[in-house]
């Protein structure tokens, strides 16, 4: 191992799959908190932080935007995990034995046909590993978890069944982030520039703001808000757009931003994963 790449939750989420995905080459370290992967990535606990941001099902993911601009780290890659959810129990025992399942609030409803079908409870977990976790320290032979196949092999148990979540499209996009931007461009898929910023006090501000990414070409493939320090007059505007601050439609279009901006900080230029196309 050359290093370690940080990541929140227990062994066996989600977040651990996506940095054994995206980087096989570093050890994956796991945290408690989103605030915990980012310190120690800004300490040098770790070279890496694996950061999800939202989710093909439910959207974006809490506090991640408002912990962005603040972290001191930059964007330097994407990648997207499609999220695959198995019914696991301890050694032995059968799926006619299972009477509830524990995981993650927004998992259970991802496998609403398959409980149903079976007749077995869903109960909400703080997370779906740590849901398997519990469940193999309790060695209960009536209950089981849904969570990753990374986490059944990790807490030694038996999967029952794999992939049973209702739909097949869902999946999460994650960042990864290291304390040093990379400007190169890197990949064969293109390149993404994400940014924060606020608009300044004028009237139709947004709006002008925006005119210069329709007027140079530039695909904005997200714009979404949110209060600043809870108030409800200050607003920053989270942006992706495709392409590289190098590039002349990207730098008009940039130029033309600033000029109705109060402040416009580019948080990572990274190469788009394939998957996004």
């Amino acid at each position: 191992m050359t290093g370690r790449i940080a990541f929140q939750g227990e062994p066996g989420a989600y977040s651990h799959q996506a940095c054994i995905d995206a980087r096989p080459d570093l050890e994956p370290l796991p945290c408690r908190t989103f605030e915990d992967v980012i310190e120690a990535t800004r300490s040098g606990a770790a070279e890496l932080a694996m950061l999800p941001v939202e989710n093909s099902t439910y959207g974006r993911v809490a506090d991640i935007h408002r912990l962005l601009p603040e972290s001191g780290l930059h964007i330097v890659d994407e990648a997207f995990v499609r999220v695959h959810i198995s019914l696991m129990a301890n050694r032995g025992v059968s799926i006619d034995q299972i009477k509830t399942v524990r995981a993650h609030l927004v998992l259970l409803p991802q496998c609403a046909d398959f409980l149903r079908k079976h007749g077995i409870r869903g109960l909400a977990a703080a997370d779906s590993a740590g849901a398997a976790a519990d469940l193999a320290a309790s060695g209960g032979r009536d209950e089981g978890a849904l969570a990753s196949d990374l986490a059944a092999e990790i807490h030694g148990l038996d999967i029952l069944a794999r992939h049973i979540e209702d739909h097949a499209h869902n999946t999460t996009r994650f960042l990864v982030m290291a304390r040093q931007p990379d400007l190169a461009r890197r990949g064969t898929s293109g390149m993404m520039t994400t940014f924060v910023f606020e608009v300044r006090n004028i009237p139709a501000a947004l709006y002008k703001a925006m005119g210069g990414f329709a007027t140079n070409g530039v695909n904005m493939t997200k714009l979404e808000s949110y209060m600043v320090d809870g108030s409800f007059t200050a607003t920053q505007f989270y942006a992706d757009i495709e392409g590289h601050p190098d590039d002349q439609n990207v730098r008009l279009a940039l130029e033309e931003l600033a000029y109705f901006t109060s402040s416009l900080t580019i948080l990572g230029v990274y190469p788009a994963d394939p998957s996004r196309h």
